[in-house]
């Protein structure tokens, strides 16, 4: 089997940053040869993008050099379905003129080319100006001076050849295929490596390394009359870590649990439609976290500039919302940040050179603060009263503008170490539910459906028999309000998405959301084949 690989040139007469041409490679147990590098030029290149911009009339610029490699492998059964790799590097620079934004980029990484970019990003604000109805003023930040920041992880994938993760993968099939009724087996990585360097005119130079890793696999059992199928999936999640994370996650224990859970779902009865008390799993919540809360404290999306992929927000004006809006009960508490290690939306310094940062966004059950970047902080300070940005401004690429994006947002756990068993013993009767399955929430985030995985219903504090076809109805109000019962810290675990998406042109970034255990009260529930 063929397979692309990248050999680095030398660098350009010019000066610049080694660049790659792609050749094909060896066999596919080989390892991948050396991606293309980001030499000590890089900083250089940046400084001659912001020196131009700021020659060209900016107020205020930054720039960005990065690597982005991407590994995907796909199998089914004892087949190998896919195996791709990419890398992709250039320079992009934005510069804010008389209160307007322009942006510009190009793979071309010569200081001729970091000079007309500069140039070319500052001409395009200049021009935004003249239809400027409010200027853009930035809140003020720290300079970093040279700093540098790697994401936590142990192996990284590139070091692991190729055809030792498919060996694995094939291996974890053939474990899901023994067990009865199983028929199909899907398997999945895709593992990110970003290398990026950002410059602002603030005095920031920032290096950081990030390794993201997404593992998934799906296993469908079927009915002795090939009447029914049931498939087990969303049984892994990813993480800001390394293959370590792979070898964790994916064992053979695991595998032929869910296996089992695949084909015990054939025989399972239907659920009773009404209202339930549900016990919900960190694999289930987190979802539910993310797009009844994540997306509506984006204060983009709450102020009306912002209504692609996931609509508008529910949490608006914030004048009216802000401290006074009750989310959930009095020990509610969810906190933001970028700062936790493994978190899929964990840095070192935004895209704007501010440092990680976390804060609380519901306190006591009270909704307090939004998401922010440096032009948003002035929108809400009156309210908040803070006065620096939260470092939620992030691009999916060197050619993508910086915007508001989703940091981690996470649901603490009780005072009380409360295990899972214990929410469910002091339960007389509901459901208890793992896993993400379909969902939909309308424009606003606040009227939802979810569905989840597996589920097993709870009678006399005991979780007793499999049920499917479950699905809950709710408000996002009316839902938090409801939650009687939290787990402990024992209990929180930490899920998330790795294509969340946002903007036009689209931008997809990674994110995650702890939480614990959690139990509420008497939900709508749907039977979904009825």
């Amino acid at each position: 089997m063929e397979r692309r690989e990248f050999v680095k040139s030398t660098a350009l007469a010019a000066g610049g940053v080694a660049i790659a041409r792609p050749i094909v490679g060896r066999s596919l147990g080989s390892r991948l040869a050396p991606p293309p590098e980001i030499d000590a030029s890089a900083k250089e290149l940046l400084l001659e993008a912001l020196d131009a911009a700021t020659a060209a009339g900016a107020q205020y610029a930054d720039a960005k050099v990065g690597l982005y490699r991407n590994q995907r492998i796909g199998t089914r059964e004892q087949q190998i379905t896919n195996v791709n790799e990419s890398s992709s590097l250039g320079l992009g620079v934005r510069a804010l003129v008389n209160g307007s934004w322009g942006f510009a980029a190009t793979p071309d990484l010569t200081r001729e080319a970091a000079t007309r970019a500069g140039r070319e990003a500052a001409a395009i604000g200049k021009a935004n100006s003249a239809a400027e109805r409010s200027a853009v003023r930035l809140a003020p930040v720290e300079s970093y001076g040279d700093v540098t920041w790697t994401s936590d992880y142990e192996i990284d994938p590139w070091d692991v050849p190729i055809g030792d993760k498919v060996d694995r993968m094939l291996e974890m099939n053939r474990i899901a295929m023994e067990a009865d009724h199983v028929r199909f087996v899907s398997s999945s990585h895709h593992f990110v490596k970003v290398e990026k360097t950002i410059a602002t005119t603030d005095g920031t130079v920032a290096t950081q390394t990030l390794i993201r890793n997404n593992p998934g696999m799906s296993i469908t059992a079927i009915s002795e009359d090939q009447s029914d199928f049931q498939t087990r999936n969303w049984v892994t999640y990813p993480a800001a870590r390394g293959y370590e994370y792979v070898l964790q996650e994916i064992t053979p224990e695991k595998v032929e649990q869910w296996a089992a859970e695949a084909a015990q779902k054939l025989s399972a009865d239907g659920v009773e439609p009404g209202k339930h008390n549900l016990i919900l799993h960190p694999t289930h919540l987190w979802l539910t976290i993310h797009e009844s809360i994540g997306h509506p404290t984006e204060l983009d999306r709450a102020e009306g500039y912002e209504a692609n992929y996931a609509g508008t927000s529910f949490l608006a004006p914030p004048s009216k919302v802000l401290n006074q809006f009750r989310y959930g009960p009095d020990f509610m508490q969810l906190e933001a940040e970028r700062t936790a290690p493994g978190g899929l939306a964990s840095i070192g310094w935004d895209a704007e050179g501010v440092k990680a940062d976390r804060w609380m966004m519901i306190k006591d059950g009270i909704f307090v603060d939004y998401q922010t970047t440096r032009e948003q902080v002035d929108w809400i300070s009156e309210y908040t009263g803070v006065k620096h940005s939260h470092g939620c401004a992030h691009s999916d690429s060197w050619s993508s503008i910086p915007f508001q994006r989703m940091p981690n947002m996470n649901l603490l756990p009780g005072e009380e170490d409360l295990s899972v068993e214990d929410v469910i013993a002091a339960t007389d009767d509901g459901l208890y539910m793992e896993g993400r399955s379909s969902y939909s929430i309308d424009q606003q985030r606040y009227n939802f459906q979810f569905s989840g995985q597996a589920v097993w219903e709870v009678k006399g504090g005991r979780r007793t028999r499999m049920l499917r076809d479950v699905a809950y109805q709710a408000t996002t109000e009316d839902f938090w309000n409801s939650m009687d019962m939290i787990g402990g810290a024992s209990t929180y675990m930490t899920y998330g998405s790795f294509y969340d998406g946002k903007g036009q042109p689209g931008q997809s970034n990674p994110v995650s959301h702890g939480c614990p255990v959690a139990r509420f009260s008497q939900i709508n529930v749907l039977n979904t084949a009825r």
